[in-house]
């Protein structure tokens, strides 16, 4: 076992903030969408290759996997970073904004990409941990059900790159750039949505007795649907039920045929996931019916939650204290948003983080955003440490 003052450190780092700088300016200058990263997919390969690592191509559409075995040990670790960029004009203004109209790395996986590379290059160069670390560089978490996670896990991933734990970040706006947020159990939400479709009976608006109005019976379903959460959720849990679209009719004199509307649905534990998806049909079809009206639902169930095994997450967050201070590393709040990560953890143990990108960073996928470079190294050598432990346990 290694001394604690060899495993990486920040300072091990300081002389790669330039290089990884540069590395996150060129991903961010040239974007690309959710099962396009081609480019993205074959610089990251050629880092890779160029460091000594055993890469594979592909897997998944454009996800790359590398690994590399050092010593006898026989652990190994996953470490994952995402690396598709949005359909979103970019006004940063920055030197290095995106060089592609209407796309652009609003979510900050162009400093994902950058701080597992970093974490790469010294791995390889130092090889001061004993057994296999496998780099996964994973395309489309943006993809919604269609996403590389669940790609690259029907591509043979865990048969083909086998571990035996696997971790993952997001950076946090709002938190100072190089703290470290972790959290056990459920830490981002189950994304599901639902499709409603209302099916009346068209007329002249002068005679609604003579239809079955879809627009009335929709409006009472969305109101309806505001005490899913109010009255049957347990309200020390939390859940979301949002009716984002709603559309139906053309002219104003005329009752319309039909209504359509569509819900996002968000939850942290299962049993509260499946009491939300019992609650919205039975009330659906129950106030459809009472209107004489039908009603047809396209229930699609997302992301699941993204739950930290307990066991790596204290790992984890044990290392992230060691490498930057308990005072620098936080209890992460539960976000609602979803992550396609959440595939990986429903089959192996592993945990999710969150790496602060600056108390005054834009949100996430706001046209203002942009990846704090001030993180980067805190990122590279959080992965760096991270592997060197896990290996050497």
């Amino acid at each position: 076992m290694l001394k604690d003052n060899a495993y990486a450190r920040l300072s091990d780092f300081e002389d790669k903030k330039d290089e990884l700088t540069a590395i996150r300016h060129h991903l961010h200058q040239n974007p690309e969408l959710s099962h396009q990263e081609a480019e993205t997919a074959r610089f990251v390969a050629g880092k890779l290759e160029s460091w000594g690592y055993e890469v594979t191509r592909g897997v998944g559409g454009h996800g790359v996997v590398a690994r590399m075995t050092a010593g006898s040990g026989t652990r190994s670790i996953a470490v994952r970073a995402d690396m598709d960029a949005l359909p979103i004009t970019e006004a940063t203004g920055a030197g290095h904004a995106s060089r592609v109209p209407g796309v652009m790395h609003a979510c900050g996986h162009d400093g994902h990409t950058t701080v597992l590379l970093g974490a790469a290059e010294y791995l390889a160069r130092t090889r001061r941990f004993n057994g296999t670390v496998t780099l996964i560089f994973q395309p489309a978490e943006e993809a919604g059900d269609d996403c590389g996670a669940k790609r690259m896990i029907a591509d043979g991933l865990f048969e083909r790159f086998p571990f035996d734990a696997i971790f993952g970040l997001h950076n946090h706006p709002g938190a100072p750039a190089g703290t470290i947020l972790t959290r056990s159990g459920p830490l981002m939400a189950a994304s599901d949505a639902a499709v409603i479709r209302i099916k009346g009976k068209g007329g002249h608006a002068s005679r609604p007795h003579l239809t079955v109005d879809p627009i009335v019976v929709a409006c009472q379903i969305v109101v309806a649907l505001q005490t899913v959460v109010s009255r049957s959720v347990d309200p020390t849990k939390a859940a979301v039920v949002t009716v984002g679209t709603i559309h139906a009719g053309e002219a104003v004199n005329v009752i319309p045929e039909t209504a359509e509307f569509a819900i996002s649905i968000r939850s942290f534990e299962p049993e509260v996931r499946a009491t939300l998806k019992r609650r919205i049909t039975a009330i659906v079809e129950a106030v459809a019916q009472g209107f004489d009206a039908v009603a047809t639902i396209d229930y699609d169930e997302g992301h699941p939650v993204v739950c930290n095994s307990e066991a790596e997450n204290e790992f984890a967050t044990e290392v992230a204290r060691e490498l930057i201070g308990a005072e620098n590393v936080r209890l992460c709040p539960l976000i609602p948003g979803s992550e396609d990560f959440a595939h990986f953890l429903e089959h192996k143990p592993g945990a999710f983080l969150r790496l602060g990108n600056g108390e005054d960073s834009a949100i996430l996928h706001s046209p203002n955003y942009d990846f704090n470079d001030a993180s980067l190294t805190t990122g590279a050598a959080l992965w760096a440490r991270l592997v060197e432990r896990w290996l050497d346990a």
